[in-house]
This record gives C-alpha cells, sequence and structure tokens, in this order.
C-alpha cells in the first residue's frame, strides 16, 4: 500500500530554517538524505520532493474560457506544506514507523503559529486511494 508522509511548517518556517546556524542546518539536511537513502534503498520510497517557499505558490482556477485565474500566498494559513515522500510498505504500521523517524528531524528553534516553541513535526500520513492490494 502506497502512503503520503506529509510535512507541514508553520507560515514561517522557510525564513527559520534558513535563519538556523549552519552547523544545526548542515545536520538536518544530512539527515533528511540519509533517512530518503534509507527508505530507499528498502525499496520503500517511491518518491519524495521538497517544495518552494509558499510566498512563491499560487491558488488557480478556472476562469472564463478556462483562462488560469490565480490569487495570491494563502495569507490566511498558519501553516504550509513544506515537503513529501511517497513510501510503499506492507501495512500501514511501518508508514508511521518512517513518519516519526522523520518528524524527529535535528534542526533550530522554531514556533508555531501560537508562539510556543516546536521540537519535531508533525507528519501526516496518509494512504494513496487505490494503491493496495486490491488493484494487482
Amino acid at each position: 500500500m502506497k502512503y503520503m508522509l506529509i510535512m507541514n511548517g508553520p507560515r514561517d518556517s522557510y525564513a527559520q530554517y534558513m535563519s538556523w546556524p549552519k552547523k544545526i542546518l548542515e545536520a538536518n539536511m544530512a539527515f533528511m538524505r540519509d533517512f530518503t537513502k534509507k527508505v530507499a534503498d528498502a525499496g520503500e520510497l517511491v518518491g519524495t520532493y521538497g517544495l518552494a517557499s509558499p510566498t512563491e505558490a499560487k491558488l488557480v482556477r478556472a476562469g472564463k474560457g478556462g483562462k488560469p485565474i490565480t490569487d495570491g500566498i494563502f495569507p490566511e494559513s498558519k501553516e504550509f506544506l513544506a515537503g513529501f515522500w511517497i513510501v510503499d510498505v506492507d501495512r500501514p504500521e511501518r508508514a508511521y514507523q518512517l513518519a516519526a523517524e522523520v518528524s524527529a528531524a535535528p534542526g533550530g528553534p522554531v514556533t508555531s503559529a501560537s508562539g510556543a516553541p516546536v521540537d519535531h513535526f508533525w507528519i501526516e500520513v496518509r494512504a494513496i486511494m487505490g494503491s493496495g492490494a486490491e488493484l494487482k
């Protein structure tokens, strides 16, 4: 079954991330590379991507004649999607185990939208519809 491990961050997480001390930033990047390599080597990784800053994001919908209409950068949002992994594992518990591991990535001080300190990121785990044995 395929699962998406979704990493969200507070509104200003990109700015916070880039302001971390170089040593902590390098440790975090190394952890992410090593985690991704480990999952790939286990044959469980389908794909992974980090996303650009939310300041570059746009909401898009079709207007008259299908012409794209864009809207700004989600001013009402408190959290943004930072990146994701798609894994193919035998059971949900394995996806939860991987999510727990990546949630503990080393990093600098981060605060939530409420101002409370965050010592780890919650990783949302979602099954990808129609990816199980019933389709084989």
